[in-house]
């Protein structure tokens, strides 16, 4: 049984949040949190600092990262993403695998930057150089950062109701939208067999964050279940209750793990900025090791 107050999703500056790895985790332990995972897109570059502001601040932090993969063997190729707890951060053949992803990661958002200009937005350029100098990622929200801060743009988007990063990403760069560009490697059972290979457990993020239909999600689960996934993030800040009780029965049915998380981004986020603020809905989450790191 659980009975650490957890949160398994954290963001922070070294991908695309607004608070260092330390900071995160200070926030984390003025909420409360006990059991926490950075979770960095495609890095692990601030689990070290993590698990350190941790270990002073009395919050059991999970060496972790989320990567984002294509799922190539569906009706469609889409991109989904996979969480992996318990790596070892300090395998330097894992860190050379990220380092491919996350050089694939960068090309497609500067193909998103560009489809961002044949629509016709401009982009205020320099945070974006700057970021790509100093080897710091970008991602979309910087990108919607971008075109929000071009005053070229302004009238436009009042035009089109968008005001904030939220909007524009919804409405640009998620799967579908005009400028956004699917990203070519690795594939999800690429992502579980590097996360495997670092000693970790591979968790499916967020399901229903990516996918509208019950039946799509457990054909998935159950396809990912053959290929090695050890679990589901069940619990999400975005998951309706039906969401996560489906999620969490199959889970259940497969001897899956099922975590939890708010996706923490910042406390400036629109919708990510809360620990905790997701519903187990009197479930009892299987974290396994996770629990335990």
């Amino acid at each position: 049984m659980t009975t650490r107050r957890f949160d398994l999703q954290a963001h922070s500056t070294r991908s695309d949040g607004t608070l260092s790895p330390s900071d995160v985790v200070a926030a984390a332990a003025a909420s409360g949190v006990q059991l926490l995972a950075l979770t960095d897109h495609d890095t692990i570059a601030g689990v070290a600092e993590a698990i350190t502001a941790g270990k002073r601040l009395g919050v059991a932090v999970v060496p972790a990262i989320e990567v984002s993969a294509v799922d190539d063997r569906g009706r469609t190729p889409r991109e989904l993403h996979v969480l992996g707890y318990l790596i070892d951060h300090e395998q330097r053949a894992f860190s050379e695998q990220l380092q491919r992803f996350l050089a694939d990661r960068e090309q497609r958002t500067l193909r998103m930057r560009d489809a961002l200009r044949e629509v016709g937005f401009e982009l205020d350029e320099q945070p974006l150089a700057q970021r790509i100098a100093s080897g710091a990622p970008i991602g979309r929200p910087h990108l919607a950062e971008a075109v929000l801060k071009a005053d070229a743009n302004a009238e436009r988007l009042k035009r089109e109701g968008i005001a904030d990063i939220g909007a524009l990403i919804k409405a640009y760069l998620i799967e579908g939208r005009p400028a956004f560009r699917m990203r070519e490697t690795p594939t999800v059972a690429e992502a579980i067999e590097a996360i495997h290979s670092a000693h970790g457990l591979a968790v499916w993020a967020h399901p229903f964050w990516d996918l509208s239909t019950e039946q799509e999600a457990l054909e998935i689960l159950d396809r990912f279940a053959t290929e090695g996934l050890d679990g589901v993030e069940a619990f999400y800040i975005t998951h309706t209750e039906r969401q996560t009780r489906l999620l969490y029965q199959r889970c259940e049915q497969r001897s899956l793990l099922s975590t939890g998380s708010a996706d923490f981004h910042g406390p400036g986020n629109e919708l990510f900025h809360e620990f905790m603020a997701f519903e187990t809905y009197d479930l009892t989450p299987r974290l396994g090791p996770i629990a335990t790191p």
